[in-house]
């Protein structure tokens, strides 16, 4: 079966996540990805965090998977002349230097679109490529700061808070994708040939956070941090721990909903109540509601709360583990959580379900240079180049090789 993206190739220049992600997301689909490191000087991602069983570290697993690794130095003359000929038959190359690297390197898009005028070129910074913040040093933790997430994350009466996952990254890598995507639809269409894609961290969460500005513009409301109840209390609904000790989510996002949830924890009398006949009036009084969620919840067992919420078909979904989630039916149904041939460790598969052209993951990360004889010999180099290569130190070989 052949994968939507098999022809769509790619050089990455990324390293840690936002960059590295926006590839690998395609190359699920099938697109050919030549990440780019330099000898002696990997992607740091390789050692960050817990390593698997083969020492291997599990981001880097995951991040580097269905990735071919060419080790190349290529700021030097033929480490350049290498990297041309890579560009010149390529779609799209991907980068998250501090902005201004590729320029001091003789490689910014104007010399990039003259090797190749088709070249889709997607630019990951902390504040973009322009602006008074654009030479200012960033991760992603301070993009959740830049964006107001961290702001809205967390109690009134406590700190702000950073999400449990790297959100600003992740994000970002999504919507590397699709800008990616709408590129190369643009080229596809003519409306354009090579492009940049200039895409700032901390707007790639800005994007996401459409509710809290028109709050602020429109409504002249200021957006702050909610605890366990939904944000600025527009419904029903946060997290509660039942009496054996579970955590529940309970939402309602819509008037039927909250009523069906009303009537679920205390009948007709709390549905039909004047105070809650709308989100609007609801909202108003959202504390009453939250404490009569919480009574409910507090005072049953998990199997007490999820008998009365089906029989009113309201929403409750239970919190679960890392290792809950590992083994949920749904997930394990879904065929969510894989593995491949000759590895132990088991990740995310492809997302989304395409029926005709469906995702698949070939290898997970490979080691340094693990690809690059192979991308040597066909771009014409034989075995006695790639030797003289290897010596002057313009290029780094598998370590079996070595």
């Amino acid at each position: 079966m052949t994968a939507p993206l098999e022809k769509l190739k790619i050089i990455e220049f990324g390293h840690v996540i936002a960059a590295p992600l926006a590839s690998a997301l395609l190359s699920d689909f099938g697109a050919d990805i030549i990440k780019i490191e330099s000898p002696g000087r990997t992607d740091m991602v390789r050692e960050l965090g817990p390593k698997a069983e083969d020492g291997v570290g599990v981001w880097w697993k995951t991040l580097g998977r269905n990735k071919k690794i060419l080790s190349l130095d290529w700021k030097s003359d033929e480490g350049r002349t290498i990297l041309r000929s890579l560009v010149e038959k390529a779609d799209v190359l991907t980068e998250n230097f501090r902005p201004g690297v590729l320029e001091r390197s003789g490689l910014g898009p104007e010399v990039l679109h003259e090797w190749n005028p088709d070249l889709v070129i997607l630019r990951i910074s902390g504040y973009g490529q322009d602006g008074p913040m654009r030479d200012v040093p960033a991760f992603g933790r301070a993009a959740e700061a830049m964006s107001g997430l961290a702001h809205l994350t967390g109690f009134p009466d406590g700190p702000p808070m950073h999400p449990g996952f790297p959100a600003a990254d992740s994000t970002t890598g999504l919507m590397g994708a699709l800008g990616i995507m709408m590129a190369l639809f643009a080229r596809e269409k003519g409306y354009a040939r090579g492009q940049v894609i200039d895409l700032a961290v901390f707007e790639a969460l800005l994007r996401l956070m459409d509710y809290p500005v028109p709050v602020l513009t429109g409504a002249k409301l200021s957006p702050q941090r909610n605890g366990l109840r939904q944000p600025m209390d527009f419904a029903p609904g946060g997290m509660f721990r039942t009496s054996d000790g579970v955590w529940l989510t309970v939402s309602a996002g819509s008037a039927e909903t909250a009523q069906r949830l009303l009537r679920a924890i205390g009948g007709d009398e709390l549905a039909e109540d004047p105070r809650f006949a709308t989100l609007a009036t609801m909202s108003q009084n959202m504390a009453v509601v939250f404490d009569a969620i919480n009574d409910f919840v507090t005072q049953r067992t998990l199997a007490e709360v999820e008998v009365e919420f089906a029989r009113h078909d309201a929403i409750a979904s239970r919190v679960l583990s890392v290792e809950e989630v590992a083994s949920n039916e749904q997930v394990l149904h879904r065929k969510d959580i894989v593995s491949v041939e000759g590895e132990e460790t088991k990740v995310i598969g492809p997302v989304p379900h395409m029926s005709a052209t469906p995702g698949n993951f070939r290898w997970l990360g490979r080691g340094p240079g693990a690809d690059s004889r192979e991308i040597l010999r066909e771009l014409g180099y034989d075995d006695a180049g790639i030797a003289r290569l290897q010596e002057a130190g313009l290029v780094g070989l598998s370590e079996e090789e070595e």
